[in-house]
């Protein structure tokens, strides 16, 4: 378990500003072209997990996850002209990558939760001479 401290505490509050701006520029790119624009913006979404995780634990993963969840929730709905970032149908292209985006970065935040601790594990690794290159 990890415990609490004021360096957890700001780690946690600038995953959640990361979070904020992922989910952001994911909802906006995530159709610029189809569908890769939605791959990219979901591997943004994995890569920034792993390494909220392997930075500041589960604790910045969840601060993390509250930012790009909710950049996404409220950046889909509809705006003041009448204009949706994260449209699903009625004439749409390609109606599923609003749904990809919206509940891909959600399955992928859950897969950055479960992936392994050992994956984070800053011990060294046995039998390698960590001084045979030391001068």
């Amino acid at each position: 378990m990890q415990h609490l401290s004021p360096a957890i505490v700001a780690k946690s509050v600038a995953a959640l500003a990361l979070g904020l701006g992922v989910g952001a520029f994911g909802t906006v790119m995530h159709r610029s072209v189809p569908p890769w624009g939605a791959v990219l913006a979901l591997v943004l979404v994995l890569s920034t997990g792993i390494m909220a995780r392997a930075w500041g634990g589960l604790l910045a993963l969840v601060g993390l996850a509250l930012g790009v969840l909710v950049s996404v929730q409220v950046l889909s709905q509809t705006g003041p002209g009448g204009d949706v970032l994260v449209p699903s149908g009625d004439g749409v292209r390609a109606p599923w990558l609003g749904y990809l985006w919206a509940y891909g970065s959600i399955v992928l935040l859950v897969v950055a939760a479960v992936v392994p601790r050992r994956w984070f594990a800053e011990a060294p690794r046995e039998g390698v001479d960590h001084d045979a290159g030391a001068a």
